[in-house]
């Protein structure tokens, strides 16, 4: 359920959006159940996992951290990289070096536009290097960590 406070024409409304179906909405405004209807059908918002795709040749960690590894040895560690899918800010890391990982697994929690996305292992693996630290900012496409 998402909840809104809004202001129309000087009036403020607590607003709570219960349920979206396609084109209708169950909502409930200032503690009134509302149902309503969209012109057209609403799409939902797909859920964020990791996408891999090639780091800029200028691309690294956006880290002050002196202990980052750059993507290119990373890369040449002869694993699978897991890039950034969208800029943001490292929440957590789920794991260290040597540690083993299922598909599916969630290795970082990273904060963009205020929501915190789950980034999953793309493949079994072991870990083999970590790039970045807690705090830091990423770019989107940005080497993450590597997974052997």
């Amino acid at each position: 359920m998402k909840e809104y406070k809004i202001k129309i024409n000087g009036n403020d409304y607590n607003v709570a959006i219960d349920e979206v179906v396609e084109n209708s909405a169950k909502v409930e405004v200032n503690g009134t159940p509302f149902h309503v209807e969209f012109e057209r059908p609403i799409a939902k918002p797909k859920a964020v996992s990791a996408v891999r795709r090639p780091a800029p040749a200028a691309a690294a960690p956006v880290s002050a951290a002196p202990a980052a590894k750059p993507a290119a040895s990373a890369g040449a560690a002869g694993g699978e990289v897991l890039n950034s899918p969208l800029p943001g800010v490292i929440l957590s890391i789920n794991v260290k070096e040597g540690d083993a990982v299922k598909k599916g697994d969630t290795v970082i929690v990273l904060e963009a536009m205020k929501m915190e996305n789950a980034i999953d292992a793309p493949c079994d693996g072991t870990i083999k290097s970590v790039n970045v630290q807690k705090g830091d900012s990423v770019l989107e496409g940005a080497p993450l960590l590597v997974i052997g």
